[in-house]
């Protein structure tokens, strides 16, 4: 059976777990209605457009 010879440091067991915790941002595309980047087979939060019809109604900012 393998036992460890030497106990793992706190640093180099840390670095090896700081690997498992990466986070990748997701890949934004275009909104073919708006243009705002949107995250791809989700409803735009911009215009509430998915696959060309208006999934979510919008309020209009007053100004």
């Amino acid at each position: 059976m393998a036992v460890p010879k030497r106990k793992t440091s706190k640093a180099r067991r840390d670095s090896r777990r700081a690997q498992t915790y990466k986070l990748v941002a997701p890949n934004l595309s275009p909104c073919p209605n708006c243009r705002s980047p949107r995250i791809p087979h989700r409803v735009c939060p911009t215009c509430g457009y998915y696959q060309g019809r208006q999934v979510i109604q919008q309020e209009e900012a007053a100004q």
